[in-house]
């Protein structure tokens, strides 16, 4: 099953172009390329062990990952948070293939930086039915190595377009994990991965099915 990400992703910019101020466009580039050119999340590569975690999910249980494996393979994705419409998208999409994740023997699991509170809030808005966990503090998306800073500039305009990113992840940090996507076999080592800094810039989530199917059979 092909999921529309990509043609609602483009369908999404298409509007943002339009309605978005060249110099913010230009601004919010400039935050990209940045971090493009930094060793700032880079993430951990094929082949790499995945790092064993345990993280709450919105009602408090804690979800373990080691756990999870002992069952079967699992497609882990960090997404920013939910305040960012391509997050939402994504997660969106997970939903829909969800059932054939489950009957090719795998689980999928998101982390954000969220509170749980605010993880409860995506989760609800989106319909989601699969683990969406909060790592506070980013103490799992480092380990991962996806953890970057916020310039200065451009936490200004998110906090001008009312995202307040600061108060959805409990602290003052402004950091934020790239968008990055993960399929770990049960011994956990990472067979795929897709981490890009743009984070416009997703794995296709059937894409990432068919390689979840591949380990399965």
């Amino acid at each position: 099953m092909k999921t529309a990400m990509k043609e609602r992703y483009n369908e999404y910019l298409q509007k943002f172009k339009e309605a978005t101020p060249q110099e913010i466009q230009n601004k919010m580039k400039n935050a990209i390329d940045e971090l493009k050119s930094s060793d700032d999340g880079e993430g951990l590569k094929e082949g790499d062990k995945a790092p064993d975690f345990s993280l709450p999910d919105p009602n408090g249980n804690q979800v373990k990952l080691s756990n999870q494996l002992d069952l079967g393979p699992v497609i882990l994705t960090f997404y920013r948070g939910g305040w960012c419409p391509y997050c939402n998208m994504e997660l969106r999409e997970y939903q829909q293939i969800l059932d054939e994740i489950h009957n090719n023997g795998g689980e999928l699991i998101a982390i954000s930086p969220q509170t749980p509170d605010y993880s409860l809030s995506t989760a609800q808005k989106n319909e989601l039915k699969f683990r969406v966990l909060s790592d506070v503090g980013n103490e799992v998306a480092r380990k991962y190595q996806l953890v970057y800073p916020v310039p200065d500039y451009l936490a200004d305009i998110y906090k001008e377009k009312g995202l307040d990113v600061d108060l959805h992840n409990g602290d003052e940090s402004w950091e934020l994990p790239v968008a990055a996507t993960y399929v770990i076999d049960r011994d956990g080592t990472i067979i795929y991965e897709y981490t890009k800094a743009d984070y416009k810039d997703r794995a296709e989530p059937s894409e990432v099915l068919e390689v979840l199917k591949k380990i399965s059979k």
